[in-house]
């Protein structure tokens, strides 16, 4: 987070979006009651049908936003043959949203292995056991589907699935959204430009 950056006034010095959503999220985490880093993804098939999630973002930095998902499921497929994706965080109690569209991209090997080391060794099994985004018989099934896994891998090392993986969207649009008084809204929106970044007022 660039702490330079005043509270009052980084909405209108910023220059680059990245800073900003840093002290954007930062303000999140201390105000949100759960999941300030929750963020619905929207994608889209080839032929224009929308979907809409919310997944969980797990790291940003100039080169985008990552989460992180099964790389068969309905999402994933739909982002290899549309990789044109868009997310929205919304934080109800600071009455901000920031908008991201963008294109997506497999994370590295290596990001998705560090950060499926650090997840519950349940976590790491149900990446195994879940089938994500298939036709499931009832609970019953999944359960046994993992208790299948918990043999397989009885221990703490459970390599990461090939199925399942990280993803970033690498951003050409990200709007930033404050709420003020008689919807008279602040907007300002950041559009890629080679190496930098225009940005610009919106009405609201």
């Amino acid at each position: 987070m660039n702490a330079t950056l005043d509270a009052s006034t980084d909405f209108e010095r910023a220059t680059d979006p990245f800073p900003l959503f840093d002290r954007w999220m930062a303000d999140a985490e201390q105000s949100e009651p759960n999941d300030p880093n929750a963020v619905c993804l929207a994608t889209a098939t080839p032929d224009g049908r929308p979907a809409a999630r919310i997944v969980l973002l797990k790291s940003v930095d100039p080169r985008g936003f990552v989460f992180h998902s099964h790389y068969t499921g309905r999402k994933g497929e739909e982002m290899a043959a549309n990789p044109q994706v868009a997310l929205c965080f919304h934080w109800k109690t600071l009455h901000r949203q920031v908008r991201v569209e963008g294109r997506v991209e497999r994370a590295s090997a290596e990001e998705s292995d560090s950060y499926y080391a650090s997840r519950a060794r349940t976590s790491r099994l149900g990446a195994w056991a879940s089938r994500q985004s298939q036709p499931l018989r009832d609970r019953a099934e999944l359960e046994a589907a993992l208790r299948e896994v918990e043999a397989r891998f009885p221990g703490e090392d459970v390599p990461r699935p090939e199925h399942w993986g990280g993803f970033r969207v690498v951003p050409t649009v990200v709007e930033f959204w404050q709420d003020a008084p008689y919807r008279l809204h602040d907007r300002r929106v950041f559009t890629r430009t080679g190496e930098g970044w225009a940005t610009q007022r919106l009405y609201p």
